[in-house]
């Protein structure tokens, strides 16, 4: 069975089969699966969707790039949530500088009040982090995000900046990227970071692997994910599926 770490099925790109999908999943070996807020209301879908389906479980946080409007009032309701025993970490938060707005500076205000939630409620955090490692990696330190735990999602740096994020034993979240042809820097870094710190994921409905590179994402296209690791780590399928759903059991604290 494969664990699913990252996907945002509360997305308008589900609305005409979503619960057709996720009453599948089990049977097409997806055995269990995290939904990720990416804002206020989707954090808030993400727990519907957790209490609907037993083996779904959700993230809530504010993403980057959906930082305009955020109140501290938002904070208290993400602490509220963070009490429900389907929750499981406060993200996806992070940096986004891929494009000008939102400003950096608001960007790290609330990716710094985010993990001083986490900090609070003693969850893990689901990192965003887009042409911006220098500073994330620095605001993690400031905020001894260590002790906190969590995962870089969709991770797309070099294998020495990998080294930075393991020393503080953080995991390292791969999907479909690692399918692409001209995906050599993701390919090294899967080839380097050990096993033991490696979740799959999908960020589904985006990122699709080959061969559906293009079309709506789903849970359903990891396995070509597990096998495209399976090939760099020389290992089978069945021992990618089995290290990596332990290590999204520890990720993400379920017993």
């Amino acid at each position: 069975m494969i664990f699913e770490t990252h996907a945002h099925y509360d997305d308008e790109a589900f609305d005409e089969d979503r619960e057709t999908l996720l009453a599948g999943m089990q049977e097409h070996g997806i055995g269990r699966l995290v939904n990720i807020g990416a804002n206020m209301a989707s954090s808030e879908a993400s727990v519907a969707l957790a209490e609907q389906y037993d083996y779904i479980y959700a993230a809530v946080g504010v993403h980057p790039s959906d930082i305009q409007g955020l109140k501290e009032s938002d904070m208290d309701r993400l602490i509220r949530w963070a009490a429900h025993d389907k929750v499981v970490a406060i993200g996806e938060i992070g940096l986004d500088y891929h494009y000008e707005d939102p400003p950096k500076d608001i960007q790290q205000y609330w990716f710094r009040r985010q993990m001083e939630v986490a900090s609070k409620v003693k969850l893990p955090i689901v990192i965003h982090s887009r042409d911006a490692a220098k500073d994330t990696v620095d605001l993690m330190k400031e905020a001894d995000a260590g002790s906190i735990g969590g995962v870089i999602h969709c991770y797309s740096y070099t294998k020495e900046l990998a080294r930075e994020f393991l020393n503080m034993d953080y995991y390292i979240g791969i999907g479909g990227v690692l399918t692409f042809s001209n995906a050599k820097k993701l390919k090294e870094a899967a080839e380097y970071i050990p096993l033991d710190h490696i979740v799959l994921e999908t960020d589904s409905p985006y990122l699709a692997p080959v061969p559906n590179r293009g079309k709506r994402n789903s849970s359903l296209n990891l396995p070509y994910v597990v096998r495209a690791l399976a090939d760099i780590k020389g290992l089978t399928t069945d021992e990618i599926e089995a290290a990596t759903w332990e290590n999204a059991m520890r990720l993400y604290r379920i017993s």
